[in-house]
């Protein structure tokens, strides 16, 4: 609590200074006045410097007193800090010329060198916003198929979307498997459940409402498979026969 103060007043001992020792409590306060607070001429200092006396705690209250301390005086370590920051404060007003003109070097000096991280990814150094960038997310999109947006970060995010799905390694070599098969749905023959005025906004409602129960099968399936997979541990109970008794 008290280590940064005595460092900066370079007290010999602020690493193992121990505020809860008496010896070393009152030593500190007649050094501080000796040497940073001066308040008393030196002959006046003599019954602060008597450490060991009865009356040393009298003293103590009345030059506390006379420093005008406003901190309650049975709260020991909050004194002792307000005594060192006074003093902290009085050093600062007697070299404050120095202690400004270091402050002001180190405020110009060049701050270490941050060391240059080089990047290895050649996507990072994309300019998404390009109009180069742009042309090949639509030249993309045009190779496979795929709508494009206004905005040219959808349609990437479309064609990564696709990629993922479509052309992964797994898929490629099982098209069988993910790649699904049959009639076009007859999206006209499909009720929106509702009318809005507009044939437009008619056939959007309806491949929103696709989209949405595929959403949910999907979402149906993979809560079967937690089923089946909690059940594969529940329903085979494992017996330890060793634990059995016959009779009573």
């Amino acid at each position: 609590m008290f280590k940064r103060k005595l460092t900066a007043l370079k007290h010999c001992n602020a690493a193992d200074f121990n505020p809860d020792d008496v010896s070393q409590f009152r030593n500190v306060i007649v050094w501080l006045e000796d040497q940073h607070i001066r308040l008393y001429k030196v002959e006046e200092r003599e019954n602060l410097r008597k450490i060991n006396s009865g009356d040393w705690t009298a003293h103590f209250n009345k030059y506390l007193d006379d420093l005008e301390c406003p901190v309650d005086r049975k709260d020991l370590a909050a004194v002792l800090d307000w005594v060192l920051g006074w003093a902290v404060h009085l050093e600062y007003q007697e070299n404050a010329k120095t202690y400004n003109e270091k402050t002001s070097v180190n405020a110009v000096q060049p701050k270490t060198a941050v060391p240059r991280v080089v990047m290895t990814n050649p996507l990072d150094n994309l300019e998404f916003e390009s109009d180069e960038f742009k042309t090949g997310v639509d030249t993309l999109a045009s190779l496979l198929n795929v709508t494009k947006h206004p905005d040219h970060l959808v349609t990437l995010k479309a064609v990564c979307n696709l990629i993922k799905e479509r052309l992964n390694t797994e898929v490629l070599q099982n098209p069988n498997n993910y790649i699904v098969e049959g009639k076009p749905f007859p999206l006209e023959e499909c009720d929106a459940g509702f009318e809005t005025g507009d044939y437009v906004l008619n056939q959007a409602a309806k491949i929103l409402r696709l989209r949405f129960i595929q959403d949910q099968r999907t979402l149906q399936t993979k809560i079967n498979e937690a089923i089946v997979a909690v059940q594969a541990i529940t329903a085979d109970p494992k017996t330890d026969s060793s634990l059995g008794k016959v009779g009573i």
